[in-house]
This record gives C-alpha cells, sequence and structure tokens, in this order.
C-alpha cells in the first residue's frame, strides 16, 4: 500500500494570501502546503481522502490520471469544496463514488445540487455515486476501511483505518472506544495545527500526548499551519519515529 501526501496544510494552505510570516516567505518546498488530503493506492486501486480547493492542481501535480472513488472525513470546505472538479473522473468513470456521513452527503447536495440531481442534469455536471458511511467497517473495492470517529470541536466527524494505517485530520478529543480502534499501528497520520491550544484542533503538544498513548510505530503530523514553524526547526524537536509530513511525501506500508 502506497500513501501520497496530496496536501498538508490547513483551510488556508502555506503560504496564506497576503501573509509576511516568515514561514509563508520560506523558500523550503517542505514549506508549502495544500489543503489536506492524501492518495491511498494497492494493488491496481487509488482512493482520495477529501476533496478539497486544491483538488485539481493536486491531481495534476501528483500525475494522477484514475481514481476509484472519494472518501470524504467532513463537510468543511477545506475538505469537499473541489467536488466540482472532479469532472475528468467523472467523464471516465460515470459516477464517481463518494463515501461520507450521511450529514456530509446531505449538506453536499444543497451546495452541488446540480450534481446531485438526476433530472434535468447539466450535461457538462460532473456525478456521484453515494455511499453512506456509519461507524462499522465497509469495503471499498477490496480494501476493508474502519472509520475512526472523532471530535472535531463539537462536530463528529469521521477518520479512516486502511489495513493498520490511520488516516485523522481535524481532531480535537476522541473516547475511549474509538481509541482501541488505533492501539499499535504500523502508521498513524494525525493532525497537529500549532503550538498554541486550538478550539477544534490538537496542538503539536496534544497530538505527542495522543502518540505515546496509542504508540504508532511510525507517525506523520498533517493539517499544519505555519503557526507551527520552519519544517525543517521542527523536525529537529520530534521524538524518534514522528515525523512531519509535507506535501508530495509518499510513504509505503
Amino acid at each position: 500500500m502506497k500513501i501520497t501526501f496530496l496536501g498538508t496544510g490547513t483551510s488556508q494552505g502555506i503560504p496564506v494570501i497576503g501573509s509576511i510570516h516568515p514561514v509563508c516567505l520560506s523558500k523550503d518546498k517542505r514549506d508549502k502546503r495544500l489543503r489536506v488530503s492524501i492518495l491511498v493506492e494497492w494493488e491496481d486501486k487509488a482512493f482520495v481522502v477529501d476533496c478539497g480547493p486544491d483538488f485539481r492542481y493536486q491531481m495534476l501535480r501528483a500525475n494522477i490520471n484514475e481514481i476509484n472513488g472519494i472518501l470524504l472525513t467532513h463537510e468543511h470546505a477545506d475538505h469537499t469544496s473541489g467536488l466540482d472538479d472532479i469532472r475528468p473522473f467523472s467523464f471516465q468513470l460515470g459516477a464517481v463514488p463518494i463515501y461520507a456521513q450521511k450529514r456530509v452527503l446531505d449538506n453536499l447536495a444543497i451546495r452541488f445540487d446540480y450534481i446531485f440531481i438526476d433530472e434535468n442534469k447539466y450535461p457538462g455536471a460532473p456525478s456521484v455515486r453515494q455511499n453512506i458511511v456509519k461507524n462499522k467497517p465497509f469495503y471499498v473495492e477490496n480494501m476493508e476501511v474502519t472509520p475512526v470517529e472523532v471530535q472535531h470541536g463539537k462536530l463528529a466527524i469521521l477518520g479512516y483505518k486502511f489495513r493498520n494505517v490511520a488516516y485523522l485530520t481535524d481532531v480535537k478529543s476522541i473516547t475511549a472506544a474509538e481509541k482501541e480502534k488505533l492501539k499499535n499501528l504500523d502508521v498513524l497520520i494525525i493532525n497537529a495545527i500549532r503550538f498554541k491550544p486550538h478550539h477544534s484542533h490538537l496542538n503539536l503538544e496534544e497530538a505527542l500526548v495522543l502518540i505515546k498513548e496509542l504508540c504508532p510505530k511510525k507517525t506523520f503530523l498533517t493539517h499544519i499551519s505555519h503557526h507551527l514553524g520552519f519544517h525543517a526547526e521542527i523536525e529537529k524537536i520530534l521524538p524518534q519515529n514522528v515525523f512531519l509530513a509535507y506535501d508530495e511525501l509518499v510513504i509505503t506500508i
């Protein structure tokens, strides 16, 4: 299984428009972060997790010509607003399979009504095939996927576990029952937005406490803001086997 980090930034990305923060002015490629998303590949299958406003460029940059579907963690714009750009895949596949909670699908059906309607559909509009995800394992193609429910502030959202790799973004808290799904992973991918506390995201300290509790073999931090600091400097202070993810990083498990 191969995972490509398509984007590792927060809702504004890095650099932030108009910002003169030193990280936004960095020349280090690893400090340039699109909105958060990954590509998961195994055998001849390819699934994207989240479809934010950078989706089109992410597909072009990573030379992704085919996908089998999209898993959505939640409805926020930085995770879903690229949905119109699935058109080339829709022209190939017909309806693109999308997987999400019913609440998320209902939200998208309002925001992207022209995609979800069946009658009098504009010929150039993409089409989707909706798959409702509940908090129990399901299959995409031949891969079993285990949802992991976490709290993004007061909003219940989903992370996903593929075999022994878990992808969690926008986490602020997680129950003991859901943590049981995450014990002794080969790879944990989880958010760490900055040093200061945040109302709906783990900061670095909180993320490291959770990582220590879960004991994954390796952890990659994502959903990173410019306030966390320079990639090269933060990497030096992280515990062994904890790494900052960066755009275009590829890991093989």
